[in-house]
């Protein structure tokens, strides 16, 4: 049920970018008065699931969900019709329009797709509000994994500013970390800026989660207990746990280190309860838990802001340019040789296997609404700025020939069109089925 609500969203989420992506060509090439011989939702090689006939377009559904398509005439793309243009253009071709008009169509999709995510984070806002862990409410320093000592961090590190900028939101603190140059901490009371190691970095995005080198500090005191064997040795809800086996500890993941190290066995632990030192011993389940938490404490550190319809449309948009901003920055890890974060990088399937659902207490799932949009918005920002990069069979290839003739006065010929559509396809297809078949790899290698 997990699996088909989740390919359910994907294929959703994918079918409103694409159509609404279409559209901001279609629109404009009406208005120019260009025929439209194509719209289709898919991609259709040999047969489609679902075609009709309107006026001059036939609008479709395909099979292959990896995109859609508006077939323009008189227009070198992804389908390599040329026989077309060896006629002598036509008044409603798309080579017959003046270029400004060609650059308007051309465009018309990653704008479509900037104020999509533009609206949807704008509607987010208004209605939900913005929900972020404050770490600036907490006076303890992070707990440092590792792999954040990789990094260059060292224990009781205080974060003031991450490449010169201050970052209190939790979320987004690991990530700037993480794209970061240099980090200005406070240790031993001293201000203290070191650069970013990108070995950490590698160790960080070989990690299932890789942001979780950076978790805020807390006292150990206990608000929940699920194993009624802990229960029944003495502990409370309430209780801070202040030392274990003759070890004293400030922090509950410190507690949490010294429970796993222990399975099977008792731990001698003294807490704190009302006011009195209360000692213990605790048995350690064979793997290594007591079943208990501390984590309700941490809901003092979240902080919603509300906002009003006018602030909503502001911060949509400032959210829609950090989106951008955030995804443009992670080439820098894609490509760079130490951290290799091309292996995190995944296709269709990657993306239906981390599409957000709403589990609860009994197990059932549903749609992650609020999730849903986010992924979707995060994901219109990402198709837009993917569909401006200058490859031929892009939008962005396109545009950088348009403007070439606006800039030259004449248009690049129609032969280096035409070979330039087909290195751009071929080189489309070939990135496509490299990054799905990293995909089947990760499955067969149980890496996924």
């Amino acid at each position: 049920m997990e699996l088909a609500i989740k390919i359910f969203q994907f294929i959703l989420s994918i079918s409103i970018l694409v159509i609404l992506h279409e559209l901001g060509h279609f629109l404009p090439a009406k208005w120019f008065k260009t025929k439209v011989e194509k719209f289709y939702l898919f991609f259709d090689p040999y047969f489609s699931l679902v075609k009709k006939k309107i006026g001059e377009t036939e609008y479709g559904i395909g099979w292959l969900p990896f995109g859609g398509y508006v077939k323009i005439a008189g227009m070198v793309d992804e389908s390599m019709d040329t026989e077309q243009l060896k006629q002598p253009a036509q008044p409603w071709e798309f080579r017959a329009k003046p270029a400004w008009q060609r650059l308007i169509i051309m465009l018309g999709g990653v704008t479509v797709n900037f104020f999509l995510a533009w609206i949807i984070y704008g509607c987010l806002s208004f209605f939900n509000g913005e929900t972020t862990f404050d770490t600036s409410k907490v006076n303890a320093p992070m707990n440092y994994t590792s792999v954040a000592k990789g990094m260059g961090f060292q224990d009781g590190d205080k974060i003031l500013k991450v490449d010169g900028k201050t970052q209190n939101n939790l979320d987004k603190l690991a990530l700037d970390v993480l794209l970061s140059d240099e980090i200005t901490v406070l240790r031993n009371g001293k201000e203290v800026t070191f650069p970013t190691n990108d070995d950490g970095k590698a160790m960080a995005f070989r990690d299932e989660n890789p942001k979780a080198f950076l978790t805020p500090r807390f006292s150990a005191v206990i608000d929940t207990i699920a194993n009624p064997k802990t229960a029944a040795a003495g502990l409370k809800v309430g209780d801070q746990v202040v030392a274990v086996n003759n070890q004293k500890i400030n922090y509950y993941d410190e507690l949490q280190g010294i429970i796993t190290k222990n399975a099977g066995k008792n731990l001698n632990v003294e807490v704190i309860r009302n006011g009195a030192i209360q000692p213990l011993t605790l048995p350690v389940s064979k793997d290594g838990t007591l079943g208990i938490s501390s984590y309700k404490q941490m809901t003092n550190y979240y902080e919603t802001k509300h906002f009003s319809f006018g602030e909503s449309i502001g911060r949509g948009f400032t959210r829609s340019i950090e989106s951008l901003t955030y995804q443009v920055k992670q080439f820098k890890l894609i490509f760079n040789k130490k951290v290799q974060g091309y292996k995190k990088v995944g296709g269709p399937l990657a993306i239906i296997k981390n599409m957000p659902v709403d589990k609860a207490k009994d197990g059932s799932v549903s749609i992650d609404w609020t999730a849903f949009w986010s992924f979707t918005a995060m994901f219109s920002v990402w198709l837009a700025f993917l569909n401006l990069i200058p490859i031929p069979g892009l939008d962005g290839g396109h545009v950088i020939f348009t403007l070439y003739e606006m800039i030259v006065g004449k248009p690049v010929p129609q032969k280096i069109l035409e070979n330039a559509q087909m290195v751009g396809v071929i080189f489309l297809l070939g990135l496509m089925l490299l990054i799905f078949g990293a995909d089947i790899f990760k499955i067969i290698t149980n890496k996924f």
